[in-house]
């Protein structure tokens, strides 16, 4: 069984100058359509679609340095984002300046292919550093994407063949500040707080307007972040059948005094994670509500857990009712488990006799 899969790999910094070149006639045929697509809506009332926007474009590929199948991407794109955001006019962008847009080229299927052990698009080869074979796939649509530090990477869809896993059982997760994530088994990511470690230094290069350092220690930062966020996930994904996280929502806590440390936790990009390698592994990924699974315990499901502000302080706690001792975040896990096996939700004022 087949399924879609994105791999990222990253192109010798040798080619960043030929792909800057394509950027920037990238960004200027989307201010052309941006334009057009403007004055049509403005004087005619017409909305046109990427099919309209087309014929405006042919031919000119070969005064841009562009492939004509990346013309035709970028009309699409330019439709689709217009849509999405419901405006007649998008952002321009920019190829210069302080907010300079970073750099995208969008490839469209078949335009680029694996040759000579090199990815050979509009007429070029471009060499990477092949950490996944791409030689055993067939490319689908892509991209080269330039990041913050100027470094360019080659996204590819391609069609991959589903390794089931060979994990049994199932595994409930709570995630926190203190410890990342918690695992009804006892497990446990400690937050290593990333940003915090290195926030002296990247104070330092901010006040020295060291533009290139300050990039280069938030890079190593989200890429610290990243491989700590990757190996957890893998390692649950390869040990059990079955995965349920907690419905904690970074996006309303970073409106909080929270923000940073929320920030710096990653738990969406763990979510995401443990979502798509769930699926690429054909095992179960539940999100479930975590209402009162702090307080509500694992053994009978009375209610006499730490509650509010001050019951944070609290990581161990004894049930009045049944005496069971809990470790507070592993207590969360494993009722955040029974709720996804179908158990009764605990629920305020019904606790048990």
């Amino acid at each position: 069984m087949k399924q879609t899969k994105t791999l990222k790999v990253r192109v010798r910094d040798k080619h960043a100058a030929q792909l800057n070149r394509m950027a920037r006639s990238v960004n200027f045929c989307w201010n052309y359509l941006n334009e057009l697509s403007s004055r049509a809506i403005r004087e005619r009332g017409l909305f046109l679609s990427a099919y309209d926007l087309h014929p405006y474009t042919k031919g000119a590929g070969k005064e841009l340095g562009l492939h004509s199948q990346t013309l035709q991407c970028i009309a699409a794109e330019y439709a689709t984002r217009r849509k999405q955001f419901k405006k007649s006019r998008l952002s321009w962008r920019k190829s210069g300046g302080v907010r300079r847009s970073l750099g995208w080229i969008p490839v469209n299927t078949g335009a680029a292919k694996w040759k000579n052990g090199q990815v050979f698009h509009n007429g070029s080869y471009f060499k990477i550093w092949d950490s996944y074979g791409l030689s055993n796939y067939k490319f689908r649509s892509a991209s080269f994407n330039e990041d913050a530090r100027g470094r360019w990477y080659f996204n590819v869809v391609v069609d991959a063949d589903i390794k089931p896993s060979l994990g049994q059982g199932a595994v409930g997760i709570d995630l926190g500040l203190k410890d990342i994530a918690t695992c009804s088994n006892g497990e446990k990511l400690e937050n290593s707080r990333f940003y915090r470690g290195m926030e002296e230094k990247l104070a330092i290069a901010q006040r020295s307007h060291n533009k290139k350092r300050t990039r280069a220690i938030h890079a190593q930062i989200a890429n610290r972040r990243k491989d700590a966020l990757h190996k957890f996930s893998r390692r649950l994904v390869n040990q059990y059948g079955e995965i349920i996280v907690g419905d904690v929502s970074s996006q309303k806590l970073v409106k909080t005094k929270m923000a940073k440390s929320v920030l710096d936790a990653g738990w969406g990009q763990l979510k995401t994670m443990l979502e798509y390698k769930c699926d690429h592994a054909g095992i179960v990924f539940k999100e479930v509500r975590e209402a009162y699974t702090t307080r509500a315990c694992s053994a009978c499901g009375s209610l006499s857990g730490p509650q509010g502000v001050n019951g944070l302080r609290l990581r161990d706690w004894e049930c009045v009712a049944c005496g069971a001792r809990h470790d507070r975040d592993v207590n969360a896990a494993r009722n955040i488990l029974s709720l996804a096996l179908g158990h009764e939700r605990p629920e305020v004022g019904i606790p048990v006799l």
